[in-house]
């Protein structure tokens, strides 16, 4: 069962506080929003790897997309600024001034989103222990086997799952359903391809499998999304 189901969670716009040393399981939001840390700090875990956030730093949600926070002994005030869903924009980077920021969100929502897309500055670093890369794997090829992964790297096929849980709050199984269901949407809505052929591109073992994915990722089916997107 991956954590991208009903009732999702809600990001409100504009500041938000989190209380110190609180952790959220990870959880799911079905809209698309930009994260900026106006101060403290905490560590993100989601489908898109792992960051330790400082002020200044800013965290890319799409919709759908499921992860963890765990706020440092300081919490953390954040700016939650929706995006676009025809929005691209990497996954992790930086504002130069947080407060500005703020301040124009607070002035104009409106605003908000265009001052944001002007000062960010994309950044690719991120964690890089082994669960960051067995996540990155499973994004990247989804299909590998996760015995093969852990017998190449040296460990144990438990350890792997245990410590995976740990770092990501989910199995690389439910991680590996979550990411591959994600695609399937982004891919049914921005692809011209059969449904059939498609869900077969993308690793499944048939197109009601691909249905069942998407179905359960975002409560549509994939006609639905495809027929929304040529509307």
């Amino acid at each position: 069962m991956h954590a991208c189901s009903h009732p999702y969670a809600h990001a409100p716009a504009g500041r938000q506080r989190h209380a110190p040393s609180h952790c959220l399981e990870r959880h799911c939001h079905d809209t698309a929003f930009a994260t900026v840390l106006l101060s403290g700090s905490y560590l993100e875990a989601g489908d898109e790897g792992r960051y330790t956030v400082q002020a200044g730093d800013v965290l890319v949600h799409r919709a759908f997309e499921s992860h963890l926070d765990c706020f440092s002994a300081r919490g953390a005030d954040v700016l939650i600024i929706p995006m676009p869903a025809t929005a691209r924009f990497p996954v992790y980077g930086r504002v130069s001034d947080p407060d500005a920021l703020l301040r124009i969100a607070e002035r104009s929502p409106a605003e908000a989103w265009p001052a944001f897309a002007e000062a960010f500055v994309a950044d690719t670093s991120g964690h890089d222990d082994w669960p960051d890369l067995l996540a990155r794997n499973l994004r990247e090829q989804p299909d590998i086997s996760l015995a093969q992964w852990a017998e190449d790297m040296g460990l144990r096929v438990e350890s792997v799952s245990r410590g995976f849980r740990k770092a990501y709050g989910s199995s690389p199984k439910a991680y590996r359903a979550q990411v591959r269901a994600r695609a399937a949407w982004e891919a049914i809505r921005g692809s011209s391809l059969a449904l059939g052929r498609l869900a077969t591109e993308l690793g499944f073992s048939d197109q009601a499998h691909m249905s069942r994915a998407v179905s359960g990722l975002t409560g549509h089916m994939p006609r639905a999304w495809r027929m929304a997107a040529v509307a």
